[in-house]
């Protein structure tokens, strides 16, 4: 005897905060046809919530008491329907037996076929975006709990992902010219109507902001002189595009010997919650580039932003923060030291020196990363659009 609950997100598991977020919801008898068994089964009751969870690390952040609030306190471990030992940003709750989006009240599941339901909830657009860092996260999930008749409750969790685009929030759609009839079976297609024109809102938006291009030229020098030039089209770029740069060490008066570049985040606390003044960033590379160039005019490097990262945000917490990383090895000679004759013959073999003197030195350079389309994301997410469990 069981009813198998079957959880659907639509069109994936990423949305753009300030979307709608569709869940269909089937409970289903999985009694075959041939079945002795009783042929129907039944739900006492059945509900959903949507939630943000920020979890903090004890060692890195400094929450303050709570009030009772918002910042409600639980062990992480337990397992209960209103999750308290985590900072609950957004609750959506319907009860089964109030005017709840979903209800399920003491509903038969016959034999062979289901009950179905759909939920649907707008995504808070001033919410933080999903986020796994080393001092804080942030966790969306649906969470639907279900018992069936004389059986212990049960939950079925749904992750998915959020992508927060700021500027979204203080734009206002334009009014249609024509006036909508009032019909109250119109609104959720008119609901369905502006969750599109968000999120073609939002591939505009990002479409203007990173197809700009410009020169950027940077001098790389150190205290003894200039190692070389650096140059890059643009510092704006969404998740899933590739950061590309330029070396010239051709003008340079000091040789480099090797180079190498790092995409990271740098993930702060805000000072009001850090555990300890002064407290140092935590740093994360994405992607590295690493190249021997001694006696090279040209060099250059392609760095993939991953699609599974976040793009950089700021909540009252905490601070995410994009850059290239570089890092340079340089002679402490003049180039022409740098090899030596292996032999006097007529045939000249040059060889590299066993010890040289070399100098290092690093310069970072901030960049900003947006987010993308959420199907592009949803390609690449390790959420699975469907969850069931049996209860």
């Amino acid at each position: 005897a069981m009813i198998e609950v079957l959880a659907k997100l639509g069109r994936g598991p990423v949305f753009l905060a300030g979307e709608v977020l569709e869940c269909v919801i089937t409970f289903t008898n999985p009694l075959s046809a041939s079945s002795t068994s009783a042929s129907s089964e039944m739900l006492a009751w059945a509900s959903a919530q949507i939630h943000c969870q920020f979890h903090a690390s004890e060692n890195r952040v400094a929450l303050p008491p709570s009030d009772g609030s918002k910042h409600d306190v639980q062990a992480e471990n337990e397992t209960v329907f209103v999750p308290n030992r985590v900072h609950c940003l957004r609750l959506s709750y319907y009860t089964v037996c109030g005017l709840g989006k979903l209800q399920k009240c003491s509903r038969r599941v016959e034999k062979c076929w289901g009950l179905c339901d759909s939920y649907c909830e707008t995504l808070p657009i001033d919410g933080p975006p999903s986020f796994r860092g080393q001092s804080v996260k942030y966790v969306y999930k649906l969470t639907i709990g279900c018992q069936r008749v004389n059986s212990p409750i049960k939950l079925l969790r749904v992750p998915f992902r959020v992508l927060v685009l700021h500027g979204l929030k203080d734009y206002q759609f334009p009014q249609d010219e024509a006036v909508a009839p009032s019909n109250p079976f119109l609104e959720e297609e008119e609901g369905l109507k502006k969750d599109s024109r968000l999120a073609d809102l939002a591939t505009e938006l990002l479409m203007v902001a990173t197809s700009r291009r410009s020169l950027h030229l940077y001098n790389i020098s150190n205290t003894r002189g200039k190692v070389g030039t650096f140059c890059i089209f643009k510092t704006v770029y969404k998740i899933g595009e590739d950061v590309i740069g330029t070396f010239n060490f051709s003008e340079g008066d000091i040789p480099c010997l090797q180079f190498s570049v790092s995409l990271q985040t740098e993930e702060s606390i805000q000072e009001e919650f850090q555990r300890r003044r002064g407290q140092p960033v935590s740093f994360s590379t994405h992607a590295r580039h690493q190249e021997a160039c001694l006696h090279t005019a040209q060099s250059s490097f392609s760095l993939p932003i991953p699609l599974s990262s976040t793009p950089g945000f700021t909540t009252n917490i905490v601070s995410l923060k994009w850059r290239l990383h570089f890092e340079f090895v340089t002679s402490g000679e003049s180039a022409g030291t740098c090899l030596v004759r292996g032999s006097q013959s007529e045939a000249v073999t040059w060889t590299g020196v066993e010890q040289i003197e070399v100098d290092t030195f690093s310069w970072d350079l901030p960049i900003k990363v947006l987010p993308t389309n959420p199907i592009l994301a949803s390609y690449v997410s390790q959420f699975s659009s469907t969850n069931s469990i049996t209860i």
